[in-house]
């Protein structure tokens, strides 16, 4: 009779170069970073910003990516109305340069999305690149009647089902509906990150 051995694996950091898990205050301050370093320093003019504005993400649905005890990516998704459905607004995402070819960016994308459907919302709605999300799904076939609040370019204005017809029908703006953001005293940090490349 063979006797059957256990073997232990240990994970090493080239084996699991990074890890994702929900965001903390401690992360502030890198996030910041990396968003300025990603999107510019004049990102809070942007369209989508106005919806974010004042409000806390989506309970449970901010997420950090972390290797060796740093930042390298983000991804936070907020309550919407799409013209008077309730869906959810996803960005920014953004990862540092250094880490895009770990696939950062994928696996936060999908970790989101599975914890989004995991917690009942039925859609996902990002103003982004079309060839990089429809990978996950995303597409510009329900948002043809939905508008933001501010200048976009029709063609990124993107949709997820989660719930197979849940954006039917959906027209008019995109609102935000998320509980107000609790006042922080978080400080921004003094030295920027390398710069990145977000999705």
């Amino acid at each position: 009779m063979t006797a059957l051995h256990e073997t232990k694996i240990a994970l090493t950091p080239k084996a699991a170069p990074f890890a994702i898990r929900a965001e903390k205050a401690s992360d502030v301050v890198a996030r910041e970073t990396l968003l300025d370093a990603c999107f510019g320093v004049n990102r809070h003019m942007r369209t989508c910003q106005r919806l974010r504005d004042g409000r806390a993400p989506a309970e449970g649905l901010a997420f950090s990516a972390m290797a060796e005890g740093r930042l390298v990516g983000t991804l936070r998704l907020w309550h919407v109305s799409a013209g008077g459905t309730p869906a959810l607004m996803l960005g920014p995402l953004a990862v540092e340069a250094n880490s895009r070819k770990l696939g950062v960016g994928s696996a936060l994308m999908e970790h989101a999305l599975a914890a989004a459907k995991a917690r009942g919302h039925r859609a996902v709605i990002l103003l982004g690149d079309a060839p990089y999300y429809a990978r996950f799904g995303f597409s510009a076939q329900k948002t043809g009647e939905l508008s933001l609040p501010g200048p976009f370019e029709r063609d990124r204005l993107l949709a997820l089902e989660l719930v197979e017809g849940s954006l039917d029908g959906a027209w008019g703006m995109i609102v935000a509906t998320g509980a107000p953001a609790p006042k922080s005293k978080g400080t921004r940090a003094k030295k920027p990150l390398q710069p990145v490349l977000a999705a």
